[in-house]
């Protein structure tokens, strides 16, 4: 183990208990936090969330599921995110979605979800925030679509056009939709989508970067290990080394 890693290993190991991650998002009105078990009951949560939930404290949604503590059709559909992650154990990250806005009404955030893994190399629950768009009244059905077509198809040849009218809008307005929402052109977030996903195969399987190429939509190997290291600064077979030294 390197000294980083050794650092951090015993910092972690010196700590009484589980981080106050919560106390610390409960400063942030407009971000919902929360962790969950493999049952996908939640072991803690932010004011926030309980707020919006109409609880008097955070510490009643402890034990329950989203099912339970949202209204339908949200915690239905927090459920079954929740159960692709402990299943798959892939995050969820860019997710454009309704949530509880504070009053009880729905509103649009963006949900990121990440896999907790155990001391055994297991899934042993899941974390994740759920950040407000802010935008009163607008409609991101159309929107979340396009996204998540990305999300699910981009190892697809997909091109701007289509999905600007998969969201209802020009090319134009989807580049500047997607700026407002990530800080980078269109073009640029289907190349993070890629990467992302890329990154993912990299450290959880043996696969040749060849193949992974492919997988994420890249013709050949060389121009997706040249994308790769403009974007993460590395080429593929390094980020894979460093990642499982």
């Amino acid at each position: 183990m390197n000294t980083a890693l050794s650092l951090r290993k015993n910092f972690f190991d010196s700590l009484d208990g589980m981080l106050p991650v919560d106390r610390l998002f409960d400063g942030v009105p407009d971000i919902v936090f929360f962790i969950k078990d493999t049952n996908g009951r939640y072991m803690a949560v932010n004011d926030t969330l309980a707020t919006r939930c109409g609880l008097a404290d955070k510490n009643d949604a402890i034990g329950l599921t989203a099912g339970e503590l949202f209204p339908p059709p949200l915690g239905d559909a927090f459920a079954l995110q929740d159960q692709k992650i402990l299943r798959s154990g892939h995050p969820i990250r860019d997710h454009l979605e309704l949530h509880l806005y504070p009053g009880g009404r729905n509103g649009w955030c963006l949900t990121f979800k990440e896999p907790i893994i155990g001391k055994n190399g297991k899934v042993a629950g899941i974390c994740g925030i759920s950040r407000d768009l802010h935008s009163p009244g607008e409609d991101f059905t159309a929107m979340s679509s396009a996204i998540e077509h990305i999300h699910h198809h981009y190892d697809e040849a997909l091109r701007l056009p289509g999905l600007a009218e998969m969201a209802g809008l020009s090319v134009y307005q989807f580049d500047q939709r997607i700026r407002a929402l990530f800080h980078v052109t269109a073009g640029q977030y289907l190349v993070k989508v890629r990467i992302d996903a890329a990154c993912l195969r990299l450290s959880a399987s043996d696969e040749p970067i060849a193949q992974i190429a492919l997988s994420c939509g890249y013709s050949d190997q060389s121009s997706f290990s040249r994308q790769f290291k403009q974007a993460v600064g590395i080429s593929p077979l390094a980020y894979r080394k460093k990642i499982n030294p």
